[in-house]
C-alpha cells in the first residue's frame, strides 16, 4: 500500500515523510482518530515508504521486492495483531491472519463490522488476548528479515485486555533494534496511561468532502458521512440500514413523548408497552453489540442534528431527506434545557453496551430515561 493510495490526509503524509527523511523515526507510535477514516491503511503505507528500498521523497517505489510484498501484505518483517473472537478458528492473530488479509486487500477501509461479519460472528465481541503479547514478543525478537525495519501494526490497540498490554510494556520502551510498533486506536482514552506514555501520538483526522468527491462518492452522502470513507462506502452499497435506524429512533422518541406528555391513560399504557417490546427487540441476541453501539452512536448523532436544526441553518445539518423531514417536527422537543442530559443518556447506555452490560435493561432504561427528559 502506497501513499497515494491513502485518501487525504495530506498534512500527516507529508509530517510521516519528513521524519523519515531526516531520521526521527519513533520507536513506538500511535495513529488516533475518528473511525472510517484510513488509519491502518496509512499506518501499512508508512511502514512500507519506512522499508523501501527505493522510495522517493513523495512515496514508495511500489515496484521493488520490499514494495510487492507489502502489497501482498506477506512481508516477513511485518506483523499485525487485532481483535479477535478465541474459540471460534483459534486463538491468536496468526491463526485469523489469511481472514484479515482478505479483508485488507479487498476493502481496507474496514471496521469492526465489517471485521467480524469476516469473521461469522457478529453477535460477539473481538478482543486482543494476553496470549497475544507472548506472539508478539516472539515475532519482535526474530532476527530480520532484510535490512529494514520490523514492523508491529496494533489495530484497534484499544482493545488489548490489561494483561496484553501490561506485558508490552517493556517492549514497548525498549524494543528491539530497528523494530517499529504501530498502533491504530479510535478510542485512545481507552488505552492504558502507561501505554500513551510511551508512543508518539499520530492525530488523523476527518476526510474531507472534497477529497472524497474526488473520490466519487456523491455530495450528498459525503457530507452525511462526517469525514468517514468507511460510512460514505456504507451509505453508497445500502440505505436499509440507516433506514432501519431512523425508524427505531422515531419509535423511541415518538413513545417516549407519548409516555410522558399525553393525558390519554390507554395511550401512555399502549406506547409504553411498545417501549418495553422495543426495548426486548434492541436487545435480542441476534442484533449483536455491534450494531446495539451503531444505533446508539447514530442516535446520538440525531440529537445533534435536531438541536443544529432548530438553529435555521440548513448549512449546518448532515440529514438524509427522511432524517431532515422527522426533523420538522421532532427538533422542537431537543432544547439547551434537556440536550446534554440525552447525549449523557445515550453515551452511557453505549458504554454500558461496550462493556457487556445486560442489554435488555440498558435499553428498558434508556426508554425510561427518554420518557423524563424528552418531555421538558
Amino acid at each position: 500500500m502506497q501513499f497515494k493510495d491513502i485518501i487525504g490526509h495530506e498534512d500527516v503524509k507529508q509530517r510521516l515523510r519528513q521524519s523519515v527523511a531526516e531520521g526521527r523515526v519513533a520507536h513506538a507510535q500511535l495513529f488516533s482518530g475518528p473511525e472510517g477514516v484510513g488509519k491502518l491503511p496509512l499506518a501499512i503505507a508508512y511502514a512500507q515508504y519506512l522499508n523501501c528500498p527505493h522510495r522517493t521523497e513523495e512515496d514508495s517505489c511500489g515496484v521493488c521486492p520490499t514494495c510487492l510484498q507489502y502489497k501482498n501484505l506477506q512481508h516477513p518483517d511485518l506483523h499485525f495483531a487485532f481483535p479477535i473472537v478465541k474459540g471460534t478458528s483459534g486463538e491468536v492473530c496468526d491463526d485469523f491472519y489469511p481472514q484479515f488479509r482478505e479483508q485488507l486487500q479487498e476493502a481496507p477501509y474496514f471496521d469492526l463490522e465489517d471485521w467480524y461479519k469476516r469473521l461469522g460472528v457478529e453477535t460477539k465481541q473481538g478482543m486482543i488476548y494476553e496470549k497475544e503479547s507472548g506472539e508478539i514478543v516472539r515475532k519482535l525478537s526474530l532476527k530480520a528479515f532484510g535490512d529494514g525495519y520490523k514492523v508491529m501494526v496494533i489495530w484497534q490497540a484499544e482493545k488489548m485486555n490489561v494483561s496484553c498490554a501490561n506485558k508490552l510494556l517493556k517492549l514497548l520502551e525498549e524494543p528491539p533494534e530497528k523494530t517499529v510498533f504501530l498502533l491504530v486506536s479510535e478510542h485512545p482514552e481507552m488505552l492504558l496511561s502507561t501505554i500513551l506514555s510511551r508512543v508518539q501520538q499520530v492525530r488523523i483526522g476527518k476526510v474531507s468532502e472534497k477529497d472524497m468527491l474526488r473520490q466519487g462518492v456523491p455530495a450528498d452522502i459525503a457530507r452525511i458521512a462526517n469525514g468517514s470513507v468507511v460510512a460514505a462506502r456504507k451509505l453508497m452499497a445500502s440505505n436499509e440500514e440507516n433506514s432501519k435506524q431512523l425508524d427505531d429512533f422515531k419509535a423511541l422518541m415518538r413513545d417516549a413523548y407519548t409516555v410522558g406528555v399525553l393525558q390519554d391513560k390507554q395511550k401512555k399504557f399502549d406506547s409504553l408497552q411498545r417501549l418495553r417490546r422495543w426495548s426486548e427487540e434492541m436487545a435480542d441476541s441476534k442484533v449483536g453489540r455491534e450494531k446495539q453501539k451503531q444505533f446508539l452512536q447514530y442516535a446520538q448523532r440525531q440529537v445533534r442534528e435536531n438541536y443544529i436544526y432548530n438553529l435555521q441553518q440548513p448549512d449546518l445539518n448532515y440529514q438524509t431527506v427522511g432524517e431532515a423531514e422527522f426533523s420538522t417536527k421532532f427538533a422542537r422537543f431537543i432544547h439547551s434545557g434537556n440536550v446534554e442530559r440525552i447525549m449523557e443518556e445515550l453515551g452511557r447506555a453505549e458504554r454500558q453496551i461496550e462493556q457487556n452490560g445486560n442489554a435488555k435493561m440498558v435499553f428498558f432504561d434508556l426508554c425510561l430515561q427518554m420518557i423524563v427528559m424528552i418531555k421538558r
